[in-house]
């Protein structure tokens, strides 16, 4: 039996949890997943960044479930997730974008619901001490803050201890103090072995949990692979403010460089991206002409900076256009 036929209950140790091939998504004749393909093991998070619309929402939607592929495979614990089958829902759990909490009931009540729900529960004290919502217990959803229901969102999502768990912008409306705990326990879940994927507006977010990322625009992934790797291919970043005396033409050619100007608060600025095979000395090789330069005109390169790629700028060069893109139908982000 292979393993996109193999039922989840019978998933082997070694594959991975989530599998996706090809995967295509259309709407009508808009076709907003245009062919992905990327794996998540257990004990690893896989953060899935995009621009609007540009499929990411579309690609968890049908991992969870929601939509059956237009064309490719996904497999979540080696089975099809179309439906949510009966093998999936005690090991695979969600937090969506938009909470289905009832604003009536208390935090406790809230999750004492979900625990008659789920096969073998966490204690009430213990996800709320884990949610930081111990204090909250007595208080009715409808008087807890925006960051306060989505620490609950994700105390109902892990209180089953899900084997793969989908976490599509969970900390929106947190404080930088309750985001960074929240950071810590999805991390707490990733060393204990769960496989999560993640959707974040936060690249902060993705640089600190993800092993694995990619980014997608118009359906596709423009970037992909580990953190490290995917912004060392964006190349290191020369930048100086743009001389009075100088003029863009007069600037030199440095070595696996490309210049563009720039404006900073006012000022024009000039950056050179640096590119190359050898990371580790590409950006000294193409400082040391452009120094030269400077010495020999007489000239200050004003608040000069070096620097590797960011991944804000990786992903921004992938958004390059993307205000330019059609209208996309309502549901295809």
């Amino acid at each position: 039996m292979s393993t996109a036929e193999r039922p989840a209950a019978e998933h082997g140790a070694g594959e991975p949890a989530i599998s996706v091939r090809d995967l295509r998504q259309s709407y009508g004749d808009f076709e907003a997943v245009r062919g992905v393909s990327f794996d998540v093991r257990p004990g690893e998070l896989f953060a899935l960044l995009g621009t609007n619309g540009a499929g990411k929402t579309t690609t968890v939607e049908t991992l969870e479930g929601f939509r059956r592929p237009s064309a490719g495979t996904v497999r979540v614990l080696g089975a099809d997730p179309y439906g949510q089958p009966p093998g999936l829902r005690d090991r695979v759990d969600a937090v969506l974008q938009h909470s289905g909490l009832f604003p009536e009931l208390t935090t406790a009540e809230t999750i004492d619901l979900s625990r008659d729900l789920a096969a073998d529960p966490m204690d009430r004290a213990d996800v709320l001490e884990l949610t930081g919502l111990t204090e909250k217990a007595g208080v009715q959803v409808r008087q807890l803050s925006g960051g306060q229901k989505r620490r609950l969102d994700l105390g109902l999502a892990v209180l089953s201890r899900p084997e793969v768990l989908f976490l599509d912008e969970p900390t929106t409306g947190m404080d930088p103090e309750a985001r960074r705990a929240t950071w810590t326990l999805i991390g707490d879940l990733v060393r204990r072995g769960a496989a999560v994927l993640l959707t974040t507006h936060h690249l902060e977010e993705a640089e600190h949990l993800a092993g694995r990322l990619a980014i997608m625009h118009r359906g596709e992934f423009r970037a992909e692979g580990a953190l490290h790797d995917v912004v060392v291919e964006w190349g290191d970043r020369i930048a100086f403010r743009m001389p009075a005396d100088v003029r863009f033409e007069d600037l030199p050619e440095l070595p696996g460089a490309t210049a563009a100007a720039e404006v900073r608060g006012g000022d024009a600025w000039v950056r050179y991206t640096v590119r190359g095979d050898d990371a580790d000395g590409r950006a000294h090789r193409a400082m040391e002409p452009l120094l030269d330069w400077a010495r020999e005109r007489g000239t200050s390169l004003g608040r000069l900076e070096l620097r590797s790629a960011s991944l804000e700028d990786v992903f921004l060069s992938v958004a390059e256009g993307a205000s330019g893109i059609a209208a996309t139908p309502a549901g295809a982000d």
